[in-house]
């Protein structure tokens, strides 16, 4: 692998891969070298073939022009290596953003986060949390039932069914999911709710339950409307 130690500090400061085409890197100047956090950047060009490597790292992102065709190919190179995901591209429509929020990556929008929020992502990454920027978010939100088939039903099923999913949920249940749907994590929620971390944790467990999900990622799907709604 061709690697540019950019900081050298002792561990557990993170290893992140950033994965890209040569020269299309946008920050040459992220990490600090006084960053708290992240102590090692690689740089990893197509075909990623070193990302397979266990152990090589610990969050990978991956700044492309079309994620449809380089997220794939980034997965298939990683193999069975299983660490988090960042996705930095300048495509903002629903389809593309909806298929790498289903791979579990997160998504940034070119032009719509600043490398504090890059900084935010990754540490989120790391502790289960698939981060948004807000573009991407809004994508995810306002087109995810067209991308879910329910375009081709009317407005107002579309807009009940959302509706029978949501009336599973208490108010404050519905408050938490729409915290989770920006990225947040636990704590982030709860200090947002002024809740204990393991109050929010307790309510996610019973969020997953009520909406038959398999996570924070199937439930955020469903709840903005990008997955079939819970069996009835």
């Amino acid at each position: 692998m061709h690697a540019s130690r950019l900081v050298d500090h002792p561990s557990p400061r993170l290893s992140v891969a950033l994965a890209c085409a040569e020269g299309e890197w946008p920050h040459q100047d992220w990490p600090d070298p006084d960053d708290p956090h992240v102590g090692r950047a690689l740089r990893v060009t197509p075909p990623y073939r070193e990302l397979g490597e266990q152990g090589a790292v610990d969050v990978v992102v991956l700044r492309c022009d079309e994620p449809a065709a380089d997220f794939p190919v980034l997965l298939k190179a990683m193999g069975a290596v299983s660490v988090p995901v960042i996705v930095i591209s300048p495509r903002r429509d629903t389809e593309t953003v909806v298929e790498v929020f289903r791979g579990g990556a997160g998504y940034l929008v070119e032009g719509d986060y600043c490398t504090c929020m890059l900084a935010s992502a990754v540490m989120a990454a790391t502790v289960g949390h698939t981060y948004l920027s807000p573009v991407a978010c809004a994508a995810l939100r306002d087109g995810a039932q067209r991308v879910s088939g329910e375009g081709a039903k009317s407005a107002s099923v579309a807009g009940a069914a959302m509706e029978r999913l949501r009336s599973l949920l208490s108010p404050r249940e519905r408050q938490i999911m729409e915290l989770l749907s920006t990225g947040l994590g636990a704590q982030e929620i709860g200090l947002r709710l002024r809740l204990s971390e393991k109050t929010v944790r307790n309510n996610l467990s019973n969020i997953y339950a009520k909406l038959d999900a398999r996570g924070s990622t199937d439930a955020v799907l469903r709840w903005l409307g990008a997955t079939p709604a819970v069996r009835t």
